[in-house]
Protein backbone atom coordinates (compact mmCIF):
# COMPACT_ATOMS: atom_id res chain seq x y z
CA UNK A 1 0.00 0.00 0.00
CA UNK A 2 2.89 2.34 0.79
CA UNK A 3 4.38 1.77 -2.71
CA UNK A 4 1.00 2.51 -4.27
CA UNK A 5 0.60 5.72 -2.28
CA UNK A 6 4.08 6.77 -3.34
CA UNK A 7 3.27 6.04 -7.00
CA UNK A 8 0.01 8.00 -6.77
CA UNK A 9 1.87 10.95 -5.31
CA UNK A 10 4.53 10.78 -8.02
CA UNK A 11 1.85 10.86 -10.70
CA UNK A 12 0.14 13.83 -9.11
CA UNK A 13 3.49 15.62 -8.94
CA UNK A 14 4.05 14.99 -12.66
CA UNK A 15 0.55 16.25 -13.39
CA UNK A 16 1.29 19.47 -11.50
CA UNK A 17 4.59 19.89 -13.39
CA UNK A 18 2.82 19.39 -16.73
CA UNK A 19 0.26 22.01 -15.76
CA UNK A 20 3.12 24.43 -15.00
CA UNK A 21 4.39 23.80 -18.55
CA UNK A 22 1.03 24.97 -19.87
CA UNK A 23 -0.48 21.53 -20.50
CA UNK A 24 -4.24 21.05 -20.20
CA UNK A 25 -4.36 17.59 -18.65
CA UNK A 26 -7.92 16.78 -19.74
CA UNK A 27 -8.57 18.26 -23.15
CA UNK A 28 -11.70 17.73 -25.21
CA UNK A 29 -10.73 19.00 -28.65
CA UNK A 30 -8.30 16.39 -30.00
CA UNK A 31 -9.85 14.51 -32.93
CA UNK A 32 -8.00 11.41 -34.19
CA UNK A 33 -8.42 10.93 -37.93
CA UNK A 34 -7.27 7.30 -38.00
CA UNK A 35 -7.45 4.25 -35.75
CA UNK A 36 -4.22 2.46 -34.96
CA UNK A 37 -5.38 -0.43 -37.15
CA UNK A 38 -5.93 1.97 -40.05
CA UNK A 39 -2.54 3.59 -39.59
CA UNK A 40 -0.69 0.37 -38.79
CA UNK A 41 -2.76 -2.42 -40.43
CA UNK A 42 -2.17 -6.00 -39.38
CA UNK A 43 -0.90 -7.02 -42.81
CA UNK A 44 2.05 -4.74 -42.19
CA UNK A 45 3.52 -7.46 -39.99
CA UNK A 46 2.94 -10.30 -42.45
CA UNK A 47 2.91 -8.93 -45.99
CA UNK A 48 6.35 -8.33 -47.41
CA UNK A 49 4.89 -6.17 -50.18
CA UNK A 50 3.43 -3.67 -47.72
CA UNK A 51 4.60 -0.20 -48.75
CA UNK A 52 5.13 2.50 -46.17
CA UNK A 53 4.01 5.84 -47.52
CA UNK A 54 4.75 9.40 -46.58
CA UNK A 55 1.12 10.17 -45.63
CA UNK A 56 0.50 11.66 -42.23
CA UNK A 57 -1.59 9.80 -39.68
CA UNK A 58 -3.26 11.29 -36.63
CA UNK A 59 -4.07 8.74 -33.93
CA UNK A 60 -4.88 8.65 -30.24
CA UNK A 61 -4.49 5.93 -27.64
CA UNK A 62 -3.45 4.86 -24.18
CA UNK A 63 0.24 4.30 -23.48
CA UNK A 64 0.60 0.59 -22.69
CA UNK A 65 4.39 0.25 -22.79
CA UNK A 66 7.39 2.49 -23.16
CA UNK A 67 11.07 1.97 -24.02
CA UNK A 68 12.97 5.16 -23.22
CA UNK A 69 16.41 5.74 -24.80
CA UNK A 70 17.08 9.18 -23.37
CA UNK A 71 16.51 11.45 -26.35
CA UNK A 72 14.08 9.07 -28.06
CA UNK A 73 11.51 6.46 -27.09
CA UNK A 74 9.29 3.76 -28.53
CA UNK A 75 5.74 3.63 -27.15
CA UNK A 76 2.99 1.06 -27.55
CA UNK A 77 -0.39 2.75 -27.86
CA UNK A 78 -3.76 1.05 -27.56
CA UNK A 79 -7.12 2.19 -28.89
CA UNK A 80 -10.36 0.32 -29.54
CA UNK A 81 -8.99 -1.20 -32.75
CA UNK A 82 -5.84 -2.67 -31.19
CA UNK A 83 -2.25 -1.76 -30.46
CA UNK A 84 0.43 -0.02 -32.46
CA UNK A 85 3.91 1.44 -32.06
CA UNK A 86 4.97 5.07 -32.22
CA UNK A 87 8.44 6.63 -32.06
CA UNK A 88 9.12 9.97 -30.39
CA UNK A 89 12.43 11.70 -30.95
CA UNK A 90 13.53 14.92 -29.26
CA UNK A 91 14.99 16.28 -32.48
CA UNK A 92 11.65 15.78 -34.28
CA UNK A 93 9.23 17.21 -31.70
CA UNK A 94 11.40 19.93 -30.20
CA UNK A 95 12.69 20.66 -26.71
CA UNK A 96 9.42 21.88 -25.18
CA UNK A 97 7.29 18.97 -26.36
CA UNK A 98 9.99 16.50 -25.38
CA UNK A 99 10.12 17.97 -21.89
CA UNK A 100 6.36 17.38 -21.65
CA UNK A 101 6.81 13.85 -23.03
CA UNK A 102 9.20 13.07 -20.18
CA UNK A 103 6.35 13.68 -17.73
CA UNK A 104 4.13 11.02 -19.33
CA UNK A 105 3.35 7.71 -17.62
CA UNK A 106 2.09 4.35 -18.78
CA UNK A 107 -1.69 4.63 -18.75
CA UNK A 108 -1.79 8.22 -20.05
CA UNK A 109 -3.81 8.89 -23.18
CA UNK A 110 -2.11 10.92 -25.90
CA UNK A 111 -2.78 12.03 -29.45
CA UNK A 112 -0.08 12.30 -32.07
CA UNK A 113 0.59 12.96 -35.74
CA UNK A 114 3.36 11.50 -37.86
CA UNK A 115 4.38 9.42 -40.85
CA UNK A 116 5.19 5.74 -41.15
CA UNK A 117 8.58 4.07 -41.17
CA UNK A 118 9.80 0.54 -40.58
CA UNK A 119 12.15 -0.29 -37.67
CA UNK A 120 15.26 -2.43 -38.05
CA UNK A 121 13.12 -5.37 -36.93
CA UNK A 122 10.64 -4.59 -39.69
CA UNK A 123 7.84 -3.27 -37.47
CA UNK A 124 5.76 -0.46 -39.01
CA UNK A 125 5.84 2.53 -36.68
CA UNK A 126 4.55 6.08 -36.63
CA UNK A 127 7.38 8.60 -36.31
CA UNK A 128 5.79 11.40 -34.33
CA UNK A 129 6.17 14.98 -35.48
CA UNK A 130 3.77 16.41 -32.87
CA UNK A 131 1.87 15.00 -29.93
CA UNK A 132 -0.73 16.17 -27.45
CA UNK A 133 -1.39 14.87 -23.92
CA UNK A 134 -5.13 14.13 -23.85
CA UNK A 135 -5.82 12.57 -20.44
CA UNK A 136 -3.48 12.13 -17.48
CA UNK A 137 -3.76 8.78 -15.67
CA UNK A 138 -3.36 9.29 -11.92
CA UNK A 139 -3.37 5.56 -11.12
CA UNK A 140 -0.88 2.99 -12.42
CA UNK A 141 -1.93 0.04 -14.53
CA UNK A 142 -1.00 -3.42 -13.24
CA UNK A 143 2.75 -3.94 -13.53
CA UNK A 144 2.43 -6.62 -16.22
CA UNK A 145 0.48 -4.82 -18.91
CA UNK A 146 -0.20 -8.10 -20.74
CA UNK A 147 -2.51 -9.45 -18.10
CA UNK A 148 -4.54 -8.78 -14.98
CA UNK A 149 -5.09 -12.11 -13.24
CA UNK A 150 -6.66 -11.22 -9.87
CA UNK A 151 -10.26 -12.33 -10.43
CA UNK A 152 -11.68 -10.06 -7.74
CA UNK A 153 -10.02 -6.98 -9.25
CA UNK A 154 -10.98 -8.04 -12.78
CA UNK A 155 -14.69 -8.11 -11.95
CA UNK A 156 -14.73 -5.18 -9.54
CA UNK A 157 -12.58 -2.90 -11.70
CA UNK A 158 -13.74 -4.06 -15.12
CA UNK A 159 -12.39 -0.85 -16.65
CA UNK A 160 -8.85 -1.97 -15.76
CA UNK A 161 -9.58 -5.50 -16.96
CA UNK A 162 -10.66 -4.13 -20.34
CA UNK A 163 -7.54 -1.96 -20.62
CA UNK A 164 -5.00 -4.69 -19.99
CA UNK A 165 -6.67 -7.89 -21.22
CA UNK A 166 -7.42 -7.80 -24.97
CA UNK A 167 -9.13 -11.20 -24.80
CA UNK A 168 -11.71 -9.75 -22.40
CA UNK A 169 -12.59 -7.04 -24.91
CA UNK A 170 -12.89 -9.76 -27.55
CA UNK A 171 -15.32 -11.70 -25.32
CA UNK A 172 -17.65 -8.73 -25.01
CA UNK A 173 -17.42 -7.97 -28.72
CA UNK A 174 -18.54 -11.55 -29.32
CA UNK A 175 -21.39 -11.14 -26.86
CA UNK A 176 -22.61 -8.05 -28.72
CA UNK A 177 -22.33 -9.93 -32.01
CA UNK A 178 -24.32 -12.88 -30.62
CA UNK A 179 -27.19 -10.59 -29.61
CA UNK A 180 -27.12 -8.81 -32.97
CA UNK A 181 -27.24 -12.14 -34.81
CA UNK A 182 -30.17 -13.33 -32.69
CA UNK A 183 -32.10 -10.19 -33.63
CA UNK A 184 -31.30 -10.62 -37.31
CA UNK A 185 -32.27 -14.31 -37.23
CA UNK A 186 -35.66 -13.65 -35.63
CA UNK A 187 -36.45 -10.52 -37.64
CA UNK A 188 -35.70 -12.42 -40.85
CA UNK A 189 -38.45 -14.82 -39.74
CA UNK A 190 -40.92 -12.00 -39.19
CA UNK A 191 -40.66 -11.80 -35.39
CA UNK A 192 -41.27 -8.33 -33.94
CA UNK A 193 -39.13 -7.04 -31.08
CA UNK A 194 -41.16 -5.61 -28.19
CA UNK A 195 -40.65 -4.27 -24.67
CA UNK A 196 -42.74 -5.34 -21.70
CA UNK A 197 -42.79 -3.99 -18.11
CA UNK A 198 -39.69 -4.38 -15.96
CA UNK A 199 -41.72 -3.50 -12.86
CA UNK A 200 -44.77 -5.68 -12.37
CA UNK A 201 -47.55 -5.79 -9.75
CA UNK A 202 -47.34 -9.61 -9.65
CA UNK A 203 -44.09 -11.54 -9.99
CA UNK A 204 -45.23 -14.11 -12.54
CA UNK A 205 -43.96 -16.29 -15.36
CA UNK A 206 -41.55 -18.31 -13.23
CA UNK A 207 -40.97 -19.49 -9.68
CA UNK A 208 -38.27 -17.35 -8.10
CA UNK A 209 -37.74 -14.85 -5.31
CA UNK A 210 -38.22 -11.34 -6.74
CA UNK A 211 -36.79 -7.96 -5.82
CA UNK A 212 -39.48 -5.80 -4.28
CA UNK A 213 -39.90 -2.03 -4.48
CA UNK A 214 -42.63 0.53 -3.81
CA UNK A 215 -44.24 3.08 -6.11
CA UNK A 216 -45.06 6.16 -4.04
CA UNK A 217 -47.51 7.85 -6.40
CA UNK A 218 -49.58 4.70 -6.90
CA UNK A 219 -49.17 3.62 -3.28
CA UNK A 220 -48.41 0.04 -4.28
CA UNK A 221 -45.65 -2.54 -4.13
CA UNK A 222 -44.04 -3.60 -7.39
CA UNK A 223 -41.58 -6.32 -8.31
CA UNK A 224 -38.67 -6.30 -10.72
CA UNK A 225 -39.69 -8.93 -13.18
CA UNK A 226 -38.50 -12.50 -12.88
CA UNK A 227 -39.74 -13.21 -16.43
CA UNK A 228 -41.60 -11.36 -19.24
CA UNK A 229 -43.60 -14.44 -20.22
CA UNK A 230 -47.11 -13.52 -19.16
CA UNK A 231 -46.95 -10.10 -20.83
CA UNK A 232 -45.62 -11.54 -24.09
CA UNK A 233 -48.52 -14.00 -24.14
CA UNK A 234 -50.92 -11.11 -23.66
CA UNK A 235 -49.54 -9.78 -26.95
CA UNK A 236 -50.44 -13.06 -28.65
CA UNK A 237 -53.98 -12.55 -27.38
CA UNK A 238 -53.88 -9.04 -28.81
CA UNK A 239 -53.04 -10.28 -32.29
CA UNK A 240 -49.24 -10.07 -32.62
CA UNK A 241 -48.33 -13.57 -33.79
CA UNK A 242 -44.51 -13.51 -33.56
CA UNK A 243 -42.87 -11.47 -30.80
CA UNK A 244 -39.55 -11.49 -28.99
CA UNK A 245 -37.81 -9.54 -26.25
CA UNK A 246 -34.16 -9.37 -25.24
CA UNK A 247 -33.94 -7.77 -21.85
CA UNK A 248 -33.10 -8.13 -18.17
CA UNK A 249 -34.70 -10.38 -15.60
CA UNK A 250 -34.07 -10.08 -11.86
CA UNK A 251 -34.09 -12.86 -9.29
CA UNK A 252 -33.22 -12.23 -5.66
CA UNK A 253 -31.32 -15.46 -5.26
CA UNK A 254 -27.79 -16.80 -4.98
CA UNK A 255 -24.59 -15.93 -6.81
CA UNK A 256 -22.54 -18.58 -8.57
CA UNK A 257 -20.55 -19.21 -11.74
CA UNK A 258 -23.91 -19.76 -13.47
CA UNK A 259 -26.15 -17.24 -11.70
CA UNK A 260 -26.23 -13.47 -11.39
CA UNK A 261 -29.24 -11.71 -9.81
CA UNK A 262 -29.53 -9.51 -12.91
CA UNK A 263 -29.31 -11.43 -16.18
CA UNK A 264 -30.28 -11.17 -19.84
CA UNK A 265 -32.93 -13.36 -21.43
CA UNK A 266 -34.30 -13.85 -24.90
CA UNK A 267 -37.95 -14.84 -24.91
CA UNK A 268 -39.91 -15.37 -28.11
CA UNK A 269 -43.41 -16.60 -28.92
CA UNK A 270 -44.89 -17.86 -32.15
CA UNK A 271 -48.59 -18.41 -32.82
CA UNK A 272 -49.66 -21.53 -34.70
CA UNK A 273 -46.44 -23.32 -33.73
CA UNK A 274 -45.66 -26.09 -31.25
CA UNK A 275 -42.63 -27.07 -29.19
CA UNK A 276 -41.25 -29.26 -31.98
CA UNK A 277 -41.22 -26.26 -34.33
CA UNK A 278 -39.18 -24.36 -31.75
CA UNK A 279 -36.74 -27.25 -31.30
CA UNK A 280 -35.99 -27.06 -35.01
CA UNK A 281 -35.75 -23.27 -34.94
CA UNK A 282 -33.46 -23.32 -31.88
CA UNK A 283 -31.11 -25.83 -33.47
CA UNK A 284 -30.96 -23.75 -36.64
CA UNK A 285 -30.45 -20.46 -34.78
CA UNK A 286 -27.69 -21.55 -32.41
CA UNK A 287 -25.72 -23.41 -35.08
CA UNK A 288 -25.96 -20.41 -37.43
CA UNK A 289 -24.78 -18.03 -34.71
CA UNK A 290 -21.93 -20.31 -33.63
CA UNK A 291 -20.73 -20.63 -37.21
CA UNK A 292 -20.71 -16.86 -37.69
CA UNK A 293 -19.08 -16.12 -34.33
CA UNK A 294 -16.47 -18.91 -34.24
CA UNK A 295 -16.27 -20.09 -37.88
CA UNK A 296 -16.80 -23.67 -36.73
CA UNK A 297 -19.42 -25.89 -35.10
CA UNK A 298 -16.84 -27.75 -33.01
CA UNK A 299 -15.89 -25.55 -30.08
CA UNK A 300 -13.93 -25.91 -26.87
CA UNK A 301 -15.56 -25.25 -23.53
CA UNK A 302 -13.84 -25.77 -20.19
CA UNK A 303 -11.32 -28.19 -21.78
CA UNK A 304 -14.10 -30.19 -23.44
CA UNK A 305 -14.78 -30.52 -27.15
CA UNK A 306 -18.41 -29.71 -27.95
CA UNK A 307 -19.88 -30.59 -31.33
CA UNK A 308 -22.85 -28.43 -32.31
CA UNK A 309 -23.32 -30.12 -35.68
CA UNK A 310 -27.00 -30.96 -36.23
CA UNK A 311 -29.08 -33.02 -35.80
CA UNK A 312 -28.99 -32.79 -31.99
CA UNK A 313 -29.84 -35.63 -29.64
CA UNK A 314 -33.41 -35.82 -28.32
CA UNK A 315 -34.57 -37.73 -25.23
CA UNK A 316 -37.82 -37.74 -23.33
CA UNK A 317 -37.35 -37.16 -19.60
CA UNK A 318 -37.91 -40.88 -18.91
CA UNK A 319 -35.49 -41.91 -21.68
CA UNK A 320 -32.79 -39.64 -20.25
CA UNK A 321 -33.33 -40.97 -16.71
CA UNK A 322 -33.09 -44.52 -18.04
CA UNK A 323 -30.31 -44.29 -20.65
CA UNK A 324 -28.14 -41.60 -19.03
CA UNK A 325 -29.17 -41.75 -15.38
CA UNK A 326 -29.28 -45.55 -15.15
CA UNK A 327 -32.76 -45.82 -13.59
CA UNK A 328 -34.66 -48.94 -14.59
CA UNK A 329 -37.87 -48.73 -16.59
CA UNK A 330 -39.94 -50.46 -13.88
CA UNK A 331 -38.98 -47.79 -11.32
CA UNK A 332 -39.82 -44.99 -13.74
CA UNK A 333 -43.24 -46.52 -14.38
CA UNK A 334 -44.14 -46.69 -10.66
CA UNK A 335 -44.77 -43.32 -8.89
CA UNK A 336 -44.22 -44.88 -5.45
CA UNK A 337 -40.85 -46.37 -6.45
CA UNK A 338 -39.76 -43.02 -7.90
CA UNK A 339 -40.50 -41.29 -4.59
CA UNK A 340 -38.59 -43.96 -2.67
CA UNK A 341 -35.58 -43.71 -5.00
CA UNK A 342 -35.48 -39.93 -4.69
CA UNK A 343 -35.35 -40.14 -0.90
CA UNK A 344 -32.72 -42.91 -1.05
CA UNK A 345 -30.57 -40.51 -3.11
CA UNK A 346 -30.87 -37.95 -0.32
CA UNK A 347 -33.13 -35.56 -2.23
CA UNK A 348 -35.31 -33.30 -0.12
CA UNK A 349 -38.83 -32.98 -1.51
CA UNK A 350 -41.55 -30.59 -0.40
CA UNK A 351 -44.41 -32.14 1.53
CA UNK A 352 -46.82 -31.87 -1.41
CA UNK A 353 -44.32 -32.91 -4.07
CA UNK A 354 -45.25 -35.82 -6.31
CA UNK A 355 -43.40 -38.20 -8.64
CA UNK A 356 -43.01 -35.50 -11.30
CA UNK A 357 -41.00 -33.34 -8.94
CA UNK A 358 -39.01 -36.40 -7.86
CA UNK A 359 -38.11 -37.14 -11.49
CA UNK A 360 -36.91 -33.57 -11.97
CA UNK A 361 -34.69 -33.78 -8.90
CA UNK A 362 -33.28 -37.13 -10.04
CA UNK A 363 -32.63 -35.67 -13.49
CA UNK A 364 -30.71 -32.76 -11.95
CA UNK A 365 -28.66 -35.19 -9.87
CA UNK A 366 -27.97 -38.02 -12.31
CA UNK A 367 -28.31 -36.67 -15.85
CA UNK A 368 -27.85 -32.96 -16.37
CA UNK A 369 -24.07 -32.69 -16.00
CA UNK A 370 -23.54 -35.59 -18.42
CA UNK A 371 -25.22 -33.82 -21.35
CA UNK A 372 -22.15 -32.28 -23.00
CA UNK A 373 -23.16 -32.15 -26.66
CA UNK A 374 -26.49 -30.42 -27.45
CA UNK A 375 -29.40 -32.48 -26.14
CA UNK A 376 -33.11 -31.72 -26.09
CA UNK A 377 -35.06 -33.20 -23.15
CA UNK A 378 -38.82 -33.43 -23.76
CA UNK A 379 -41.99 -34.71 -22.04
CA UNK A 380 -41.57 -32.89 -18.74
CA UNK A 381 -44.02 -33.86 -15.99
CA UNK A 382 -47.10 -31.66 -15.84
CA UNK A 383 -46.50 -31.24 -12.13
CA UNK A 384 -43.41 -29.10 -12.78
CA UNK A 385 -44.70 -27.30 -15.89
CA UNK A 386 -47.61 -25.07 -14.82
CA UNK A 387 -47.64 -22.94 -17.98
CA UNK A 388 -47.11 -25.70 -20.58
CA UNK A 389 -49.73 -27.52 -22.62
CA UNK A 390 -50.50 -31.10 -21.59
CA UNK A 391 -49.57 -33.76 -24.12
CA UNK A 392 -52.70 -34.94 -25.93
CA UNK A 393 -51.75 -38.63 -25.63
CA UNK A 394 -50.32 -38.56 -22.09
CA UNK A 395 -51.70 -35.76 -19.88
CA UNK A 396 -49.16 -36.55 -17.11
CA UNK A 397 -46.48 -34.86 -19.25
CA UNK A 398 -46.34 -31.63 -21.22
CA UNK A 399 -45.23 -30.63 -24.69
CA UNK A 400 -42.08 -29.03 -23.36
CA UNK A 401 -38.35 -29.19 -23.95
CA UNK A 402 -35.19 -27.92 -22.36
CA UNK A 403 -31.88 -27.70 -24.20
CA UNK A 404 -28.70 -28.73 -22.41
CA UNK A 405 -25.14 -28.15 -23.58
CA UNK A 406 -22.01 -28.74 -21.45
CA UNK A 407 -24.24 -29.87 -18.59
CA UNK A 408 -26.03 -26.52 -18.47
CA UNK A 409 -29.57 -25.55 -19.33
CA UNK A 410 -29.48 -23.15 -22.28
CA UNK A 411 -33.15 -22.96 -23.29
CA UNK A 412 -36.61 -23.79 -21.98
CA UNK A 413 -39.65 -23.96 -24.26
CA UNK A 414 -43.10 -25.45 -24.59
CA UNK A 415 -46.35 -25.47 -26.44
CA UNK A 416 -48.31 -22.87 -24.55
CA UNK A 417 -51.30 -23.65 -22.39
CA UNK A 418 -54.17 -21.57 -23.76
CA UNK A 419 -57.07 -23.19 -21.90
CA UNK A 420 -58.00 -20.52 -19.32
CA UNK A 421 -59.78 -22.97 -17.01
CA UNK A 422 -56.87 -25.40 -16.91
CA UNK A 423 -54.43 -22.48 -16.55
CA UNK A 424 -56.31 -21.01 -13.60
CA UNK A 425 -56.40 -24.35 -11.81
CA UNK A 426 -52.69 -24.96 -12.31
CA UNK A 427 -51.69 -21.49 -11.16
CA UNK A 428 -53.84 -21.82 -8.05
CA UNK A 429 -52.34 -25.25 -7.39
CA UNK A 430 -48.84 -23.82 -7.81
CA UNK A 431 -49.58 -21.08 -5.27
CA UNK A 432 -51.08 -23.61 -2.85
CA UNK A 433 -47.92 -25.75 -3.04
CA UNK A 434 -45.77 -22.76 -2.14
CA UNK A 435 -47.74 -22.44 1.07
CA UNK A 436 -46.46 -19.72 3.39
CA UNK A 437 -43.18 -19.21 1.55
CA UNK A 438 -43.20 -15.41 1.75
CA UNK A 439 -39.94 -15.19 -0.19
CA UNK A 440 -41.74 -16.26 -3.36
CA UNK A 441 -44.70 -13.87 -2.83
CA UNK A 442 -47.36 -16.38 -3.98
CA UNK A 443 -50.19 -14.81 -5.97
CA UNK A 444 -52.17 -15.76 -9.07
CA UNK A 445 -52.15 -13.32 -11.97
CA UNK A 446 -55.87 -13.34 -12.62
CA UNK A 447 -55.57 -10.64 -15.27
CA UNK A 448 -53.48 -13.08 -17.30
CA UNK A 449 -56.22 -15.69 -16.89
CA UNK A 450 -58.74 -13.08 -18.04
CA UNK A 451 -56.60 -12.42 -21.13
CA UNK A 452 -56.70 -16.13 -21.97
CA UNK A 453 -60.48 -16.05 -21.66
CA UNK A 454 -60.55 -13.73 -24.69
CA UNK A 455 -58.75 -16.48 -26.60
CA UNK A 456 -55.05 -16.98 -27.27
CA UNK A 457 -54.17 -18.79 -30.52
CA UNK A 458 -52.24 -22.05 -30.23
CA UNK A 459 -48.60 -21.06 -29.77
CA UNK A 460 -45.18 -22.06 -28.56
CA UNK A 461 -42.74 -19.96 -26.57
CA UNK A 462 -39.13 -20.18 -25.50
CA UNK A 463 -36.59 -18.56 -23.23
CA UNK A 464 -32.83 -18.65 -23.86
CA UNK A 465 -30.29 -17.37 -21.35
CA UNK A 466 -28.13 -14.91 -23.28
CA UNK A 467 -25.41 -14.98 -20.64
CA UNK A 468 -25.12 -18.77 -20.73
CA UNK A 469 -25.13 -18.80 -24.52
CA UNK A 470 -22.37 -16.19 -24.49
CA UNK A 471 -20.43 -18.32 -21.99
CA UNK A 472 -20.69 -21.30 -24.31
CA UNK A 473 -19.62 -19.49 -27.47
CA UNK A 474 -16.72 -17.60 -25.81
CA UNK A 475 -15.42 -20.50 -23.67
CA UNK A 476 -16.08 -18.59 -20.45
CA UNK A 477 -16.41 -20.75 -17.34
CA UNK A 478 -18.13 -18.11 -15.19
CA UNK A 479 -21.16 -15.96 -15.93
CA UNK A 480 -19.18 -13.03 -14.53
CA UNK A 481 -16.83 -13.31 -17.50
CA UNK A 482 -19.64 -12.35 -19.90
CA UNK A 483 -21.35 -9.64 -17.80
CA UNK A 484 -19.55 -6.31 -17.94
CA UNK A 485 -20.35 -5.34 -14.36
CA UNK A 486 -21.40 -8.41 -12.34
CA UNK A 487 -22.82 -8.01 -8.87
CA UNK A 488 -20.28 -8.31 -6.03
CA UNK A 489 -20.26 -7.73 -2.32
CA UNK A 490 -19.11 -4.22 -1.35
CA UNK A 491 -15.36 -3.93 -0.90
CA UNK A 492 -14.15 -4.92 2.52
CA UNK A 493 -17.10 -7.21 3.35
Amino acid sequence: MEDLNQTLQQRRTKAAEMAELGVNLYINDFKPRHSLRQALPQQAYDDGDYVLGDSEYTVAGRIIAMRDFGKAAFLQLQDESGRGQIYIKKQAVGDHQFEIFKKLDIGDIIGCTGSLFRTKKGEPTIQVTTFTPVTKSLRPLPEKFHGLTDVEIRYRQRYVDLIVNPEVRDTFRKRVKIIRLIREFLEDRHFMEVETPMMQPIAGGATAKPFQTHHNALGMDLFLRIAPELYLKRLLVGGFERVFEINRNFRNEGLSTRHNPEFTMLEFYQAYADYEDLMNLTEEMITAICQKVNNTLTIEFDEQQVDLTPPWKRYTMDEALQQVGGISADILADPAKIMVLAREKGLELEEMAGPGKAKMELFDLLVEEKLINPTFITAYPTEVSPLARRNDKDPTVTDRFELFITGREIANAFSELNDPIDQRQRLEQQVAERGDDEEIFPEVDYDFVRALEYGMPPAAGEGIGIDRLAMLLTNSSSIRDVILFPHLRPEGR
